[in-house]
């Protein structure tokens, strides 16, 4: 069993409560838009996997991928940042989920926190929102889950001011 924290669009900000909800995590998600050097103190911290974003500089880019495809404890697992959500991909993500079939899809980018299970596909979606401040979300949010023999389990979220 591996205790995960998913992020995305800090935008160079962490805020304490990504410290606090992320401390018995075993591993970190960043779906992207990390911002100049949140990877870098996040990775200093626990191991991270990211994805970079639209407004990720050549500097992440050369150390993530757009799209990142893993086993994570029997569940496959695929992140990109710019994903959209059940019933409204963009061509090219759905050919990616047609081909990949992952058990989860995590992406970022919207700043709008989504966690919500995809029938067509038949995994688990999960858009953590924004973990920044920058942007036009009120409410700062984070997700935390376990995986479990090969499934996620005790999904929970956080949300703060983003003030």
């Amino acid at each position: 069993m591996k205790r995960i924290g998913i992020l995305s669009d800090t935008h160079g900000y962490i805020a304490k409560q990504v410290w606090e909800f992320f401390k018995d995590c075993d591993e970190l998600w960043h779906a992207g838009d990390c911002g100049q050097g949140v990877l870098e103190e996040l990775m200093d911290w626990k191991p991270v996997r990211a994805v970079y974003g639209n407004c990720d500089g050549w500097d992440l880019r050369s150390i993530t991928e757009e799209v990142a495809d893993f086993d994570c404890e029997g569940m496959r697992v695929l992140m990109t940042h710019i994903g959209g959500w059940p019933g409204h991909y963009p061509p090219q993500v759905r050919r990616m989920l047609e081909v990949a079939k992952p058990d989860m899809f995590v992406c970022g980018h919207s700043h709008i926190l989504k966690v919500m299970y995809d029938k067509e596909f038949d995994f688990l979606h999960i858009n953590p929102g924004a973990a920044g401040r920058q942007g036009f979300h009120q409410k700062s949010t984070l997700v935390r889950l376990k995986v479990d023999d090969g499934k996620p389990k005790e999904v929970e979220i956080m949300e703060y001011s983003k003030f």
